[in-house]
């Protein structure tokens, strides 16, 4: 089992940027593909970006594709969302998630969330 939480949200403007950071708990972290979604208000939760347990393979929505980067460091037990050109569409709460399999849905372990606001 893995706990995580979430930090890093907050409100910017258009253009800027956040770093999301995602703390794990426990001490196989290694071993799990790790991803990020997100929810805006009145809509589903969507995956954004996931990152095998290496770190050698990531695969991301073509939403975000080239303006958000994520990576991990294991010896941290910490995967991160480097978040750039932001748009007032990336507007949501974002999640970080573990999963046993390397995938983009079904996770079985979510954080509590952090919410990103881009202002136009």
């Amino acid at each position: 089992q893995v706990q995580l939480v979430e930090s890093g949200g907050g409100l910017v403007q258009a253009g800027g940027s956040l770093r999301l950071s995602c703390a794990a708990s426990g001490r196989t972290f290694s071993s799990y593909a790790m991803g990020w979604f997100r929810q805006a208000p009145g809509k589903e939760r969507e995956f954004v970006v996931t990152i095998n347990p290496s770190g050698s393979s990531t695969y991301y929505a073509d939403s975000v594709k080239g303006r958000f980067t994520i990576s991990r460091d294991n010896a941290k037990n910490t995967v991160y969302l480097q978040m750039n050109s932001l748009k007032p569409e990336d507007t949501a709460v974002y999640y970080c998630a573990a999963n046993e399999v390397y995938t983009t849905r079904n996770y079985h372990y979510w954080g509590q969330g952090t919410q990103v606001t881009v202002s136009s």
